[in-house]
């Protein structure tokens, strides 16, 4: 693989990461209404997700679903119902303070890890995603162009880690603030229930 389409890869995926969207908004969400590692057990999830749309480019499984109008409609009204279904819990939870001491942390953070991997595989998007962006940069030759795309994939999940990562620390210094503050932290679930209502109807109005 020509080590210059692999850098140009490389910066085509951070400035796509770094853009504003679901995915990044999320993480930024749970780290200042929770702390960092509840931002990074999200990005966590989220990334164990684009293993499953990483795959299914590679092999084809994709372009199946985005051929089928009933496949792609099961799994886009799927994603869209999983997303209101979480509005509808920050709502009803808006009275409460997102930050709850007594919680424990180590369940928060595995519900946010399977949250983060269910927003992904639910999210058609996702997989079209990657199926218009990871051929753009394969190239017939020794590799197999399936392999190629499973390497692209790796190194698009694996610099959108660290970015959220990153996110995740520097979000959460907002976050000490919030937990001052119990009036801006009851309203941090309205917010995550806007959050999760904006991204669920742009999937349920979306078109292929």
């Amino acid at each position: 693989m020509d080590i210059v389409i692999v850098l140009a890869f490389i910066g085509t995926a951070v400035a796509l990461t770094l853009a504003p969207g679901p995915d990044i908004l999320f993480v930024i969400v749970q780290s200042i209404a929770q702390d960092k590692k509840a931002g990074i057990a999200t990005a966590l999830g989220l990334c164990s997700g684009l293993l499953v749309h990483i795959t299914a480019a590679a092999i084809g499984i994709s372009a199946l679903i985005y051929q089928s109008s009933l496949a792609f409609s099961i799994v886009k009204y799927a994603g869209a119902a999983y997303l209101l279904y979480l509005a509808w819990q920050a709502f009803r939870s808006r009275e409460k303070a997102a930050l709850d001491a007594d919680a424990q942390p180590s369940m928060q953070y595995q519900a946010l890890y399977r949250k983060g991997i269910v927003m992904n595989l639910l999210n058609p998007k996702v997989s079209l995603f990657f199926l218009a962006l990871l051929p753009q940069f394969t190239h017939e030759g020794a590799v197999p162009v399936s392999i190629q795309m499973i390497i692209f994939g790796l190194l698009f999940l694996l610099q959108a880690f660290v970015i959220f990562s990153l996110v995740s620390i520097l979000a959460s210094k907002t976050g000490r603030f919030i937990f001052n503050n119990p009036m801006i932290s009851r309203r941090m679930n309205i917010i995550q229930g806007s959050l999760f209502t904006v991204i669920g109807l742009q999937i349920l109005f979306s078109n292929k």
